[in-house]
């Protein structure tokens, strides 16, 4: 979903809640049609939208000036809250649709943020270390106003990581000697303050959304025989059934980063679904066997090479069996279950009737179009969007920022049971309103949650007059 996308799914959403009755305690259609349309105005557009150039003086003897962003989109949940992402594809309309998902995703999973996003518009395999070291520097430098503990708590995202969230850090208590700093980013090094558990937390998360939803949340439901939306309640029980009797579930992943490959390794050790890990991709090269990978020594050579073997010797060498693909076939490779953990608009018009998954997980930022959604949801095709699925992540920075605040070190299974615990509350709420309904796609129900939240934080305090 881009921006435009995105603000009409918001217009709908709105649309509908104003013909609630009751909503807000609200008795006349005109007084709910004013308060929304107030409502949907604000969480349309974004509080501030901030561009700069930062300028690099690169090994080379040359200089380069280089475009960065940070949106605030709302912060009526709370302090504002979003990544920095370095990479050669950042635009501003990309952070902005960013930024405003960030903030739908912290209220539907009811934590105390806002949404706000930032990027810089870099390939970080085109520089040096000491250039990036400048590039986080400077990010700060000049952005400094406008991030804080107490304001807006940025963290790593695409591109970036732990070390230059560090690197950010060191520069934030440079800026503001005497002050509170720990809580000023998310995602630092353990060493450094971080949470336990944070590089895992998304992937863990993504992997969670579907494995819950299949085994624990099918089982539960299953029994009672209430369900409402049919196609995709066929979908899931014939998932359930091969998994428990007629063989495994086959998995491919899109993107051997952070996010897919931690949720493949949870997926090829977990012992509660039967399945196979039988693709991944990085943007290189697809891996494919129908009896699935040797994900675990996949994930070790990635660590090393920051890559996925793309040779015949190098998987000999690995002793791992796999096919050569071109990097696009993981979308179109036999798969039950297809995680997108690259990056946005893979699947759309061009694509979408040649996906064979049956359950697609958005561990990406708006991996899927809005027309290839309605699409898979026609065909009975489940899209858990990812606002439900990658907020792992966030909820991790939560509670490395409460962290901060209390001066305690959470263990890291402290930290993965409480992400655990709350993910699961959410996906409960989202998947009882998906399936006991016939008119919406999971991604609306899920920002209806969200609108229906925000809404009403803002009418209570007294913002939409």
């Amino acid at each position: 979903m881009n921006r435009e996308e995105t603000q009409a799914l918001i217009e709908n959403v709105m649309d509908t809640l104003s013909d609630e009755n009751g909503f807000l305690g609200l008795r006349t259609e005109e007084e709910r049609r004013e308060v929304c349309g107030s409502a949907k105005e604000i969480l349309k557009t974004t509080d501030k939208v901030i561009k700069s150039y930062i300028r690099v003086s690169r090994e080379n003897n040359g200089i380069s000036r280089i475009p960065a962003y940070r949106v605030q989109h709302n912060n009526i949940s709370g302090f504002y809250k979003g990544g920095i992402r370095f990479n050669e594809y950042v635009t501003e309309s990309e952070v902005e649709n960013l930024a405003i998902l960030m903030t739908i995703k912290n209220a539907l999973h009811k934590l105390p943020f806002g949404g706000a996003k930032g990027g810089v518009h870099v390939n970080p395999k085109e520089f040096t270390d000491r250039e990036l070291n400048l590039i986080a520097k400077k990010y700060v430098q000049v952005f400094k106003p406008d991030i804080g503990p107490n304001h807006d708590i940025p963290a790593p995202d695409l591109g970036t990581n732990e070390r230059i969230i560090d690197w950010m850090v060191g520069e934030y208590k440079t800026i503001h000697p005497g002050e509170s700093y720990l809580g000023s980013f998310t995602g630092k090094s353990v060493e450094n303050g971080g949470a336990k558990g944070r590089r895992e937390s998304t992937g863990i998360g993504t992997y969670l959304s579907y494995q819950w939803m299949i085994n624990d949340w099918f089982t539960d439901i299953a029994e009672q025989d209430e369900v409402e939306r049919t196609g995709q309640w066929e979908t899931l029980e014939a998932l359930h059934d091969k998994h428990r009797e007629n063989g495994y579930l086959e998995v491919a992943v899109q993107g051997f980063g952070n996010v897919g490959s931690v949720a493949a390794k949870e997926a090829f050790q977990d012992k509660k679904l039967k399945q196979r890990v039988v693709a991944v991709s990085d943007r290189e090269v697809t891996l494919y066997n129908s009896d699935g990978l040797a994900v675990e020594s996949l994930d070790a050579f990635g660590f090393t090479h920051q890559r996925l073997p793309n040779t015949e010797k190098e998987l000999d060498e690995l002793d791992v069996k796999a096919e050569i693909l071109d990097a696009g076939d993981v979308l179109t490779v036999e798969s039950d279950v297809l995680i997108l953990a690259a990056v946005e608009d893979q699947i759309h018009r061009d694509n979408m009737k040649d996906v064979p998954a049956k359950v697609f997980v958005e561990g990406a930022n708006a991996p899927i179009s809005q027309e290839a959604d309605q699409y898979l949801e026609e065909t009975g095709k489940i899209v858990i969007p990812d606002i439900l699925v990658n907020a792992g992540g966030v909820i991790v920075s939560y509670l490395e920022w409460k962290q901060s605040r209390i001066t305690e070190e959470y263990s890291e299974d402290e930290i993965i049971d409480e992400m655990a615990a709350q993910m699961t509350k959410t996906f409960k709420r989202v998947y009882d309103t998906y399936f006991y309904s016939t008119e919406q796609s999971m991604r609306y129900g899920c920002f209806y949650l969200a609108l229906e939240r925000l809404t009403s934080l803002l009418y209570k305090h007294g913002k939409l007059f």
